[in-house]
């Protein structure tokens, strides 16, 4: 999921963005009337709002979608096995020379590497092969009527009727996936209107049918989202085994050099001279990494951690990186157990935020600070040890 604050405020004014999040639920055909007069509000004419709206419906689909994303709840391993192959490595390098000159542009104007690209390329949609059939509008005005996250999605019906209104979206026929992204590399109305670019030069934006317009609207958005340009953004690294663990995790950066004098050693190339994360995604027993500063740009474009580290992974596979070193991790938790230990660790005081079965930023935060208080190695990968001692 996606948006960025700057774009909420084109599309939503300052005076309503408040009162926008309790505008959800209720009729479905009451909430569409409050869309259209907010759409009056804002200056769009009658017959443009009308026909825009004319055909929108509630998508059960949808929602079923957003409820249903226990994929996130995969350790590391597994995610990152099961998005890539080998076919997706392979016609992820012939993509890199069939589209060679957009790419060195992309690097030119964005500072933007090849394999990031190419690997949300190929996650998102499986390099635009399959871009998702849901109606974008009757996603985004259904989530923007359920109340669990509408001041995410009530912007983007909006930026969609900005688009309509300039004529590059049609309210039955524009398609992509539940959560309203749109395109080869599923970006979001808003987005579009902010980062779309005309790659290809017949002046239109097409993500959808332009791999040149998706790539280069996708580099101007990272760019747009503080992308270093020339910098690393993971590198695999072996590690100690008597490295002080409750040092790893996101919320511990140190410079470089530091991690080097504790005897975190790169597998491939020297550390980059950059303050730095170790990430331990399944604990000290499994892969290691460093993540740069560009990596925390990975989380504009998708919350996840699993995915994020997976993406970032993968874009150094898709330039020449060697397969990772799994290791041997500890057996982890079964979703179930990870709720119960997410509850465990609330009832201790702990911020888990949601109770998903999904071990991310929170829940790892809560992991470490449990195992330093019972002594164990603090890596934030939770055991059944672990959940046993609470």
């Amino acid at each position: 999921m996606r948006l960025l604050p700057t774009l909420a405020a084109l599309v939503l004014s300052a005076a309503t963005a408040t009162s926008a999040a309790a505008q959800c639920g209720g009729s479905f055909n009451s909430f569409v009337s409050g869309l259209k007069k907010e759409a009056a509000a804002k200056g769009y004419n009658k017959s443009t709002t009308e026909a825009f709206f004319a055909n929108v419906r509630q998508d059960p689909k949808t929602i079923k979608a957003d409820r249903s994303q226990g994929v996130f709840q995969m350790p590391f391993l597994e995610f990152s096995q099961r998005l890539i192959s080998q076919n997706r490595i392979d016609v992820g390098r012939k993509k890199a020379q069939q589209y060679a000159s957009t790419f060195d542009k992309i690097e030119r104007q964005y500072g933007v590497s090849r394999g990031v690209l190419l690997a949300f390329w190929a996650f998102e949609t499986d390099y635009g092969a399959f871009q998702g059939d849901f109606n974008t509008l009757n996603s985004l005005v259904t989530l923007a009527h359920d109340c669990r996250r509408p001041e995410l999605f009530r912007p983007q019906v909006f930026a969609a009727l900005e688009l309509y209104d300039r004529g590059n979206f049609s309210p039955t026929k524009t398609t992509g996936a539940w959560a309203g992204e749109i395109g080869m590399v599923q970006m979001l109305p808003a987005d579009i209107i902010e980062n779309g670019v005309d790659g290809d030069g017949d002046g239109k934006v097409s993500l959808k049918t332009s791999a040149q317009d998706a790539l280069m609207s996708g580099g101007k958005m990272l760019n747009h989202l503080g992308w270093r340009a020339g910098e690393p953004w993971l590198q695999e690294v072996t590690v100690p085994a008597n490295l002080d663990w409750s040092k790893s995790g996101l919320d511990t950066t140190l410079p470089a050099r530091q991690w080097a004098q504790m005897g975190v050693k790169p597998r491939e190339g020297s550390i980059a001279n950059l303050p730095a994360s170790l990430l331990l995604p399944q604990g000290r027993k499994g892969p290691a990494f460093l993540a740069y500063p560009n990596y925390s740009v990975y989380f504009e474009w998708n919350k996840s951690f699993v995915y994020v580290t997976t993406a970032a992974y993968f874009a150094n596979r898709l330039e020449g990186a060697t397969r990772y070193n799994a290791g041997k991790p500890d057996a982890g938790l079964s979703g179930a157990q990870m709720k119960q230990l997410q509850t465990k660790l609330k009832a201790r005081g702990h911020d888990v935020g949601k109770v998903d079965g999904i071990l991310g930023k929170l829940t790892r935060r809560a992991v470490q600070a449990e195992q330093k208080r019972l002594g164990l190695p603090a890596d934030a990968w939770p055991t059944p040890k672990l959940l046993n001692a609470l």
